[in-house]
């Protein structure tokens, strides 16, 4: 089944954003990356399955976060604070790891990907 990520668009500096990614399992770590216009793919946070540790790039640390929802397979990316630096294609992936307890934003530790959504920030 492959994940879906919807809910980008156009958003002014400064605003927030959430984008879904779909179907999130409960066991699965989620991680969340971005390709801006000329730029290589980058990884941004993830989140593990067991107990929420979320790990973050410094670049997004305390603006960006993922929180999920069990019961709807649903794991969200909140952004907020967005700046115009943000605008990128976005796209979640999904994994389960051996430990639990662990995630990674390294795109080479990922074999199932979300759709791709455009976030464009405006200054």
């Amino acid at each position: 089944v492959q994940l879906q990520a919807s809910g980008g668009g156009l958003v002014q500096s400064g605003g927030s954003l959430r984008l879904p990614c779909q179907p999130a399992s409960s066991e699965m770590a989620i991680a969340w990356f971005r390709q801006a216009p000329g730029k290589e793919r980058e990884g941004l946070l993830c989140a593990s399955s067991s107990d929420g540790i979320i790990r973050s790039r410094d670049s997004v640390k305390g603006r960006f976060t993922i929180s999920r929802d069990n019961a709807k397979n649903t794991a969200w990316l909140q952004m907020d604070s967005l700046n115009p630096e943000d605008t990128a294609v976005y796209y979640c992936a999904a994994r389960r790891f051996t430990r639990s307890s662990f995630c990674s934003y390294d795109s080479r530790d990922y074999f199932r990907w979300g759709q791709r959504t455009l976030v464009t920030v405006s200054s």
